[in-house]
């Protein structure tokens, strides 16, 4: 295993630099001309403390601020999917209803109509019986 030193690059004194940014790892680009001197059996390919690094810098864990701010992202895109919920059943039982009330009435007129052709049949039924010879007046 190799043994890595990682120098850092000197510290500005215009600019004071809080304790986190003092523990940050400088990006591998720029620490080319700081000084990072990396002496490794394999040049570095797939190496994990390589990864470890670059992962350095990501501060561990989610800040609370961008936590709650993803929280309440995503509390307002359920509320205003829930609403679109609300507004397509609506309309889903608002057509429902609708077409309840067409084949409620087209099913009246139907009974209406058999009624109508019932009535129409048992008269013609009637007329066909009085229009016939009798056989008792023929002979």
């Amino acid at each position: 295993m190799g043994t890595r030193v990682l120098l850092l690059p000197p510290r500005s004194k215009k600019t004071e630099e809080s304790e986190e940014e003092e523990l940050m790892v400088p990006d591998m680009e720029a620490a080319g001309s700081t000084g990072v001197v990396s002496s490794s059996a394999d040049d570095g390919a797939n190496n994990p403390e390589t990864d470890q690094t670059q992962n350095a810098k990501r501060p561990r864990g989610r800040n609370p601020v961008d936590k709650e701010y993803r929280s309440l992202k995503r509390l307002l895109r359920n509320r205003v999917s829930a609403q679109q919920a609300r507004e397509r059943k609506k309309v889903y039982v608002s057509d429902l209803e609708s077409r309840a009330n067409e084949l409620h009435n087209n099913n009246d007129e139907l009974e209406e109509k058999i009624s109508t052709l019932m009535n129409e049949n048992t008269m013609l039924r009637k007329m066909l019986i009085n229009t016939r010879p009798k056989a008792d007046e023929n002979h």
